[in-house]
C-alpha cells in the first residue's frame, strides 16, 4: 500500500475544498443574504452533520476492515486482526461479502435518515421559522432538497470506505476536489442570480452525484469487477457480527463528539437571536477549516497506519504521529493568526451583513478546537488497533456539555461565550489529555510506568 506526498497534497486540497467550500462562498453569501438567512444556513449545516451520526461509526470501521482485506486478512475479527498473512493475497469472497454487507446496512440507514429529517427535522425548522422574517417557502424548498441529498449521500457512503480502505487516497481526494469545484462554481452562479438557500442545496446535489459517479468507476476497475463476479461472497451475517462491536463504540464516540462540537450551535439557536447564531456559525466554519487542514497529515496515512499495525511496524506509526503533531500546531498558529487579524477587515471590505465574533472569543474558540482536534487525531491512531477505549468518555463528555450549556443559558447570560467555554472546560478536564497521553505510551514516545 503506497501512500506518499502526492496523497498528502491531494488530501490537503480535497479537505480544503470540502471544509472551506462554505468559507469560499462567504463573500457572495454575506453580500447577497441577510444575517437571518445566514443563520438558517448554519443550522442546515449542523443538522446535516447530525444526520451522519446515524452511520454510528460503521464508515471508518468498514474502511479499516477493507484495508485488512487488501492487506491479506482472510477472516475479520471483532477485536484485533490476523497477524500471519500470506503476502497480501486478497480474499475476494471476503471482499464481496463486505461490500454486500455495506450496501445492506446503508440502504436501511438512508431510509431511517429520510424519515427522521422529514419529521423531526422539519418540526425543528418550523420552530426556527417563527422568528424568521425572510421567505418561508424558500427555506422549506431548500430543506426538502437537503433531506433528499443527505439520504442519498448516506446510502452511497460505502464508496468512501472502499476507496480509502484500498489505499486509493489520491484518487478519492481527486474526485472530491472535482465535486467541490463543481459545487463552488454552480453555487456561486446561482447565489449571484439571487436564488438564496436554494442555490446552495442545488449545487450540493450536483456535487454529490458527480462524486459518487466517479467513485464507482474508480473502485470497480476491470480486475476487481471480474474477480468479484466469479467468487462466492462470505456470509454477510458473519461480517456484520465482526464489525458491529467496535462500530457501535465508534458510533457512541461520534455521538459524543457531535455533542462536543455541534451541540453549542443547536442549543444556542433556542436562546440567541439568529443574528448571533449567524456570527457564531460563520466563525465556527472558519475554525473548522483550520481543524480540517491541521489533521490532514495523519488522516492521509490512516490506511497505511492500519497496514503497519497488521505488520507490527510501530516505528513508522511513531514517525507519522510526530510529524502530524508538528503539522497540526503550525496550521493552527498560521491560520488562526490570519482569521483573528484579517478576518474582520475582509468582512468590512465585502460590506458583509454578518460579522465574526469578538477577537478574544475567536482565540478561545481556536484553542478549544486545537484541543478537540488533537484528541480526535489521538483517537484515530488508537482505533487502528481495532479497539475503541474512549467511547464511554466521549459520551459522558458530550452529555456533560449539553447539560452545561443548558444550565449556562438558564442561570447565566445568554451569549456566545458560554457556547465556547463549556465545551472547552469539559474537554480539558479529561479527554483533552487522556487519549494523547495513551498514544504517547502506545507508540513508546514516553515510557509506561510500572503499573501501566
Amino acid at each position: 500500500m503506497n501512500i506518499g506526498r502526492s496523497d498528502i497534497v491531494w488530501n490537503y486540497l480535497a479537505t480544503f475544498f470540502k471544509i472551506a467550500s462554505s468559507a469560499l462562498l462567504l463573500p457572495l453569501i454575506l453580500n447577497k443574504m441577510p444575517a437571518e438567512t445566514v443563520g438558517i444556513w448554519t443550522v442546515f449545516i449542523s443538522i446535516t452533520a447530525f444526520s451522519y451520526l446515524l452511520d454510528f461509526g460503521f464508515n471508518p470501521s468498514f474502511a479499516r476492515n477493507v484495508t485488512y482485506v487488501f492487506s491479506g486478512v482472510k477472516k475479520l475479527q471483532s477485536n484485533g486482526f490476523e497477524s500471519n498473512l500470506s503476502e497480501n493475497e486478497i480474499s475476494y469472497p471476503l471482499l464481496k461479502g463486505l461490500i454486500i454487507a455495506m450496501r445492506w446496512f446503508y440502504a436501511r440507514l438512508a431510509v431511517i435518515c429520510l424519515i427522521l429529517l422529514s419529521t423531526l427535522g422539519t418540526f425543528y425548522i418550523f420552530t426556527l421559522l417563527k422568528k424568521y422574517n425572510g421567505s418561508h417557502s424558500e427555506v422549506y424548498i431548500s430543506w426538502t432538497i437537503l433531506c433528499a441529498i443527505t439520504s442519498y449521500n448516506l446510502y452511497t457512503l460505502y464508496y468512501d470506505s472502499l476507496l480509502e480502505g484500498r489505499g486509493l487516497i489520491k484518487r478519492l481526494k481527486q474526485i472530491n476536489v472535482i465535486g467541490q469545484i463543481c459545487y463552488l462554481v454552480c453555487a456561486a452562479i446561482l447565489i449571484w442570480m439571487n436564488f438564496g438557500l436554494i442555490a446552495i442545496v442545488s449545487a450540493q446535489l450536483l456535487s454529490v452525484l458527480i462524486i459518487r459517479f466517479f467513485s464507482y468507476r474508480s473502485f470497480y476497475d476491470s480486475e476487481i469487477t471480474k474477480k468479484l463476479q466469479v467468487c462466492k461472497a462470505s456470509p454477510q451475517k458473519d461480517i456484520l457480527n465482526s464489525i458491529f462491536p467496535n462500530a457501535v463504540k465508534m458510533g457512541l464516540t461520534s455521538l459524543g463528539g457531535f455533542m462536543v462540537t455541534k451541540s453549542s450551535l443547536i442549543i444556542g439557536s433556542f436562546y440567541l437571536t439568529l443574528n448571533d447564531i449567524a456570527s457564531y456559525g460563520i466563525t465556527v466554519q472558519l475554525v473548522s477549516v483550520v481543524s480540517g487542514l491541521g489533521s490532514i497529515y495523519i488522516l492521509t496515512f490512516i490506511p497505511k497506519i492500519v497496514d503497519s499495525r497488521v505488520k507490527n511496524n510501530i516505528d513508522f506509526i511513531r514517525l507519522i504521529y510526530k510529524r502530524g503533531i508538528i503539522f497540526l500546531l503550525f496550521t493552527y498558529f498560521a491560520c488562526g493568526f490570519m482569521i483573528i487579524v484579517t478576518g474582520p477587515c475582509i468582512l468590512e471590505i465585502l460590506n458583509s451583513k454578518t460579522q465574526l465574533i469578538l477577537s478574544s472569543l475567536i482565540a478561545l474558540l481556536l484553542f478549544s478546537s486545537l484541543l478537540e482536534t488533537n484528541v480526535s487525531m489521538a483517537g484515530a491512531i488508537l482505533v487502528t488497533k481495532n479497539y475503541v477505549p474512549f467511547f464511554r468518555a466521549s459520551m459522558l463528555s458530550g452529555l456533560a456539555i449539553v447539560l452545561g450549556l443548558l444550565l449556562y443559558f438558564i442561570f447565566f447570560e445568554k451569549n456566545v461565550l458560554g457556547m465556547i467555554l463549556i465545551p472547552f472546560i469539559v474537554t480539558l478536564v479529561y479527554q483533552g489529555w487522556k487519549w494523547p497521553y495513551e498514544v504517547l505510551k502506545d507508540l513508546k514516545i514516553i515510557k509506561k510506568n510500572k503499573n501501566g
